[in-house]
């Protein structure tokens, strides 16, 4: 019988435990390295964990005279069914190998080559999985690592359960969700690069609600925005199925990140590897997407040079050389399918530049009605940079989930929302999500919305013409209005009058007191 020799309950801070465990190699590696150890490691530690909870339901199930795939009382009948592959992967279950499995590689968790043995595992995994081919980081054999430092991290992990009646799945994303943002707090400038802090993807999926059909980065680091979209279409009561995912990421060990983190919570998807403009023009480039959501790098330098002159994305005019931010808008708007709606986090500069062409691209875009929402953020959002953001909502059909909203553009200055997680970064509320998204339901809907000094302005075309184009919300929504109390202006002057002329008669008394204290010394003033 196959029954796990060690099971340990899960701490109560689990996930604490678990960063504890990555920290044992922080003296041996920089966290760019040692984060694909530790990730891979607790996915290993995930799909065994699963299996072998899977094993214990297939075994209550054969040993039950009332159940219909009852097997009888002989323990051999029990261990061949048992090693039933059919029993998991119809219960969408990874089939898992014996000797891959955690409890034997944790019994040779001392031996000196633990980390071969955990490549060994995974390579068999991958093979009994089609899913999982070529998604797993097989680089513990290679490792730097001091003698039996690999093995203390598999201890060290073997001390979290994942299953025991809770849901794995949401368990592992859990933890999964947390140690991508305490490795990307841990390589500081760096760990921007792959990791989109969770609240400010929130923000981007709470506006654009997606619902169903396809939904697409192209510069998805470690799959955040996927996972935000699963959640809320579960929120709203719907499927995960509801929707398709299709992403890019050049970095081949982020996109294991992040074929991993959507492994475990059973999407299908099609994730590309090379970088977006190459995956837009060359291996989809009929491809086209109901949402898209991105926080794009802006330093692709060659988008706007002599290659790309001619590029059929460039509708509303050719972006400068050294600056991408224009030519992912434009991307964007090119892989929208109608009534296609996207969600686009760039600098705050974007907003009002006229470097190179991107005024008069921005005016275009204005023009031709694409730009639905602008929202600024505060600074300190994001773990790699302290400057403010924004995010671009941009539709192809203004017409499409709400009211006719032709012609107008909804502003939101949100720079004075959140609240300092630590003297780096600061964090955006649930609650003040929720009322940005409101806000944004609101205005489309015509349901209920107010424009509010110095938070929200829905502006028509003339309005922005007047501006010069400049989409910054600042300009739109203008100052909060004070609070008189209901004071009448005419008590309030005299109120203040008073006031004022009673500070002044303090003034010349302390003045006066200042002078004959100083004449009192011998100093005349």
């Amino acid at each position: 019988m196959v029954i796990p020799k060690k099971k340990e309950d899960t701490p109560k801070d689990f996930k604490a435990v678990l960063w504890a465990s990555a920290d044992k190699l922080r003296a041996q590696m920089d966290a760019a390295e040692y984060k694909h150890l530790v990730l891979g490691m607790i996915f290993l530690k995930y799909i065994s964990d699963t299996f072998e909870e899977q094993q214990k339901k297939v075994l209550a199930m054969i040993s039950n005279p009332e159940s219909d795939y009852y097997l009888g009382d002989d323990p051999k009948d029990h261990q061949e069914a048992l090693e039933d592959r059919d029993y998991y992967t119809q219960a969408n279950v990874f089939w898992v190998p014996a000797d891959a499995r955690w409890e034997a590689l944790r019994d040779k968790a001392p031996q000196p080559e633990i980390g071969q043995l955990i490549d060994k595992a995974l390579v068999v995994i991958e093979n009994e999985n089609p899913t999982l081919r070529g998604k797993l980081d097989k680089r513990f054999g290679a490792a730097q690592l001091e003698p039996g430092r690999m093995g203390e991290l598999v201890n060290l992990i073997s001390t979290i359960g994942f299953g025991e009646g809770q849901k794995a799945g949401d368990v592992l994303g859990e933890v999964y969700e947390y140690f991508l943002g305490q490795f990307a707090s841990a390589e500081g400038k760096k760990g921007g690069q792959f990791y989109t802090p969770a609240h400010i993807v929130k923000t981007l999926v709470a506006v654009l609600s997606p619902d169903k059909g396809r939904v697409y980065d192209p510069c998805c680091g470690s799959g955040g925005m996927f996972v935000q979209s699963e959640r809320f279409i579960q929120e709203q009561g719907g499927r995960k199925d509801d929707i398709s995912i299709y992403g890019q990421e050049s970095n081949p060990t982020t996109w294991r990140l992040a074929a991993m983190n959507l492994a475990i919570r059973g999407f299908a998807s099609d994730l590309g590897q090379e970088p977006a403009d190459t995956f837009a023009r060359d291996q989809h480039p009929d491809q086209k997407f109901d949402y898209i959501l991105a926080n794009p790098p802006f330093n692709i330098s060659d988008w706007g040079g002599e290659k790309y002159e001619n590029d059929v994305r460039w509708i509303y005019g050719r972006p400068p050389a050294g600056n991408a931010n224009y030519a992912w808008l434009q991307h964007m708007l090119w892989k929208l399918k109608p009534r296609g709606q996207a969600g686009v986090v760039l600098a705050n500069g974007s907003m009002s530049s006229n470097k190179g062409n991107e005024g008069n691209i921005r005016e275009e875009m204005v023009r031709k009605d694409v730009v639905e929402v602008m929202i600024s953020l505060p600074e300190q959002l994001f773990l790699n940079t302290p400057i403010p953001v924004c995010i671009w909502f941009l539709s192809n059909d203004k017409t499409y989930r709400g009211r006719d909203r032709k012609g107008k553009t909804l502003f939101i200055d949100a720079r004075n929302m959140g609240t300092m997680k630590d003297r780096k970064q600061k964090i955006l509320s649930d609650n003040e999500i929720s009322k940005i998204a409101n806000t944004v339901n609101s205005w489309r809907k015509d349901k209920e919305y107010e424009n509010v000094a110095g938070f929200c302005y829905g502006a028509k075309f003339d309005e922005i013409e007047k501006n010069g184009f400049v989409l910054t919300p600042g300009r739109y929504v203008g100052f909060p209005e004070t609070d008189d109390n209901g004071e009448p202006f005419d008590e309030k002057m005299s109120r203040l009058t008073a006031l004022l002329k009673e500070q002044l008669r303090k003034g010349n008394d302390l003045d006066k007191q200042i002078a004959e204290n100083m004449k009192k010394i011998g100093y005349e003033i």
